[in-house]
């Protein structure tokens, strides 16, 4: 899946964890995540960074893909409590910060579906 904010693309290897076991596990495990990676939390409101190695950049989403809040996450810590957050991108650290703000519409498009 690939994933665009305000027209640029933020990720073109985002895979979705869309069941409970699959949000549980997210990230962890993983020595790190490159660029152009991210993991779409759907139905998730909150995140932890418990056992994980790396830092990572962090997107609240509305129901609609409208972007509430970011912040970067470090490891052994929790994410913010967002009003309203009906889905989470977690991506590399740098991806997001100071390029995607409140109000910013993300657009998702499922590489599985072209051609």
């Amino acid at each position: 899946m690939i994933v665009y904010c305000n027209d640029v693309m933020l990720a073109n290897h985002v895979r979705i964890a869309n069941t409970f076991i699959r949000r549980l596990i997210g990230l962890m495990g993983r020595k790190c995540i490159t660029e152009g990676e991210g993991l779409l939390l759907t139905s998730c409101a909150s995140i932890h960074c418990f056992f994980m190695k790396f830092t990572i950049d962090v997107i609240y989403l509305s129901k609609d893909m409208n972007v509430l809040w970011v912040e970067t996450v470090d490891p052994w810590r929790i994410g913010s409590f967002v009003k309203g957050a009906k889905h989470i991108l977690e991506l590399a650290p740098g991806t997001a910060a100071g390029f995607v703000k409140p109000g910013d519409r993300f657009t998702v498009m499922d590489i599985n579906i072209i051609g």
